[in-house]
């Protein structure tokens, strides 16, 4: 099943590139440890999750049907992006990457971002352990229709 066949597909594809982005410590000491461009960082990848559906202030819930296939997809978002600002408040939004990777908190906040990852790919027929796209090729996948 495509993206594209939900209404507001552009706000999930940035919600699922956010969700993979969060969900692979790996990805994260190889790219955003190492500032290799192309990917932004922590604080680029949880603007790109709250930026349009502001899941900073209300539940994934309010998307069922427009951005989420279910109550299933909207529950796990919820717990990845309670995790992920909770550590963001705490930390600091320009805080250096390493703090983040290093918070006590953050290989739960993963392993949400992972639930969820997986899940919605899922659902979307796409494999979840594929290497996260970087943003251009994010840039190009929301401009297609």
């Amino acid at each position: 099943m495509p993206v594209n066949d939900m209404p507001w597909w552009r706000w999930r594809t940035n919600v699922r590139s956010a969700l993979h982005m969060l969900s692979d410590p790996v990805f994260q000491r190889t790219y955003w440890l190492e500032a290799r461009p192309g990917y932004g960082d922590v604080t680029d990848a949880v603007y790109r999750l709250v930026e349009d559906t502001w899941l900073d202030h209300w539940s994934a819930d309010k998307y069922v049907g427009s951005v989420f296939r279910d109550a299933e997809e909207a529950a796990a978002v919820d717990a990845a992006v309670l995790r992920v600002l909770r550590i963001l408040h705490q930390v600091g939004a320009d805080a250096p990457v390493a703090a983040y990777l290093e918070h006590p908190g953050w290989a739960e906040a993963c392993g949400a971002a992972r639930a969820a990852h997986v899940l919605l790919a899922g659902n979307d027929g796409e494999d979840a352990d594929e290497p996260p796209k970087s943003l251009d090729v994010l840039a190009i996948m929301l401009r297609a229709v």
